[in-house]
Formats: structure tokens, sequence, C-alpha cells
């Protein structure tokens, strides 16, 4: 078996992508497989009930700096992902990735350059920052 490399990936993307390689193609593959990971995080809710999504206002103390922001978030997640919802969302996260790597073959986009580009002057430069 041949190692995994985000490059071999974007390879085989281009290869098998036949059918919806039109550029709106893509769009609305990639819209959809968005939706569809909504869907199955909402499933696990409501049909199978493996976790809970208990939603409120985050209450966060007006006296803390930013950098301690991130101990009074949640997640609004209460349980874990049975094995069968584990595998609908993994399944759904890997159909939007491909669409993804899709849209960035149809621009001549380099994923691995620039996930590496956006590591080194968003995350590692800016960190927490970066994302305000």
């Amino acid at each position: 078996m041949e190692k995994f490399s985000l490059e071999s990936f974007q390879h085989k993307v281009d290869d098998v992508l036949v059918r919806h390689s039109s550029i709106l193609d893509i769009l609305t593959k990639l819209q959809e497989s968005s939706a569809r990971i909504n869907r199955a995080v909402a499933k696990s809710a409501t049909f199978c009930g493996c976790i809970e999504l208990n939603i409120t206002k985050q209450e966060v103390p007006q006296d803390i700096s930013y950098s301690q922001l991130k101990d009074y978030m949640s997640s609004h997640v209460t349980g874990n992902l049975c094995d069968v919802c584990r595998e609908k969302i993994e399944q759904e996260l890997s159909i939007n990735f491909f669409y993804i790597t899709a849209l960035a073959n149809a621009f001549n986009t380099n994923i691995e350059d620039l996930l590496n580009n956006y590591y080194e002057n968003q995350l590692k430069t800016l960190g927490k920052y970066g994302l305000l």
C-alpha cells in the first residue's frame, strides 16, 4: 500500500472527477456535501441520540483576556458519537474534502502548499489572534 499524501490525493481527485468537472458542478456539490455534514450531525442528536446539542449563550466573564477566552467556551456537544454516526460523519467529511480539492484543482491550486501557507502565515504566526 502506497503512503498517503495530500499530493497523491489531489492527483487522484483530478483523475476520478469526470462527471462533475464544471466549476458550477463542483461548487454545488461542495455546498451539498456541507449540508450533508450538517444533517449527519443533526441526525446523530435527533435520531440516534448518541450526542446531545445543548445550545446556550456562551457565558464569558468580562474581566478575562482574549488568551483566556478558550477556557470559557463550549462546543455545546455532550456525549460521544456511536460507531454508526461517526462513520457517517467521517464519510460526509471525506466527500467534502474531495470537493474542496476539486475546487482547488479547478484553479490550479496545490492543496499542500495552500495548507502549509495557512499554517505558517496564519496559525503559527498569528495563532488565535489570526481568527479575529
